[in-house]
């Protein structure tokens, strides 16, 4: 079983940058793929960022492209998404979630395990 716990969301004005953290309950990111995902109300769950361990291979959504940036710390076991620019379309509350087959990165039932979520608000 994978545990995944997100931190650093928090409300935030048109503009600033937030740095969300995905850790890990034991050592996870060099067997999965680490996505995460966002939720705004009334919406699906749509793909943000991905972040292939192995080989560092990285996928974003176009509407956060040169915005966000996903990285990770294998030693802590934990995966980051630094957001700047931040917009008030990108409130949202905010998983990641380990991916556990082999559909597309961008596809929610690709991932297994994920995370309660973090809220990320942005007001104008």
């Amino acid at each position: 079983q994978v545990q995944l716990v997100e931190s650093g969301g928090g409300l935030v004005q048109a503009g600033d940058s937030l740095r969300l953290s995905c850790a890990a309950s034991r050592r996870t990111f060099s067997a999965y793929t680490i996505g995460w995902f966002r939720q705004a109300p009334g919406k699906a769950r749509e793909f943000v960022a991905a972040i292939t361990w192995s080989g560092g291979t990285t996928y974003y959504a176009d509407s956060v492209k040169g915005r966000f940036t996903i990285s990770g710390d294998g030693a802590k076991n934990t995966v980051y998404l630094q957001m700047n620019s931040l917009k008030p379309e990108d409130t949202a509350l905010y998983h990641c979630a380990a991916k556990t087959s082999a559909g597309r990165v961008v596809q929610t039932p690709s991932y297994g395990y994920w995370g309660q979520g973090t809220q990320v608000t942005v007001s104008s």
